[in-house]
């Protein structure tokens, strides 16, 4: 991010639940986030992308997690919530 970008939005303390955000736009919103200072779940149903897309922000020094599941299951989004907001 620019350094306007930076100033504007400062989001340490925060904590940004991004579904699919393992690729492409999602992705991408999770590095401004991330960069902004949040702390970042990334939630997607592919483990194995997931899995890139968190060491990908890793290395940019993102604290990100992930954790697989699928969104349209309510059950799904209870535990990413819990597992996300109760840690």
């Amino acid at each position: 991010m620019n350094h306007y970008s930076n100033t504007l939005f400062d989001l340490e303390g925060s904590t940004a639940l991004i579904t699919g955000g393992s690729r492409g736009i999602g992705l991408q919103i999770a590095e401004a986030l991330g960069s902004a200072g949040a702390r970042l779940m990334l939630t997607a149903r592919k483990e194995a992308e997931l899995e890139a897309a968190a060491a990908h922000l890793k290395s940019l020094g993102i604290d990100a997690s992930w954790i697989a599941a699928d969104s349209s299951d309510p059950s799904e989004v209870q535990r990413v919530c819990s597992k996300t907001f109760d840690s």
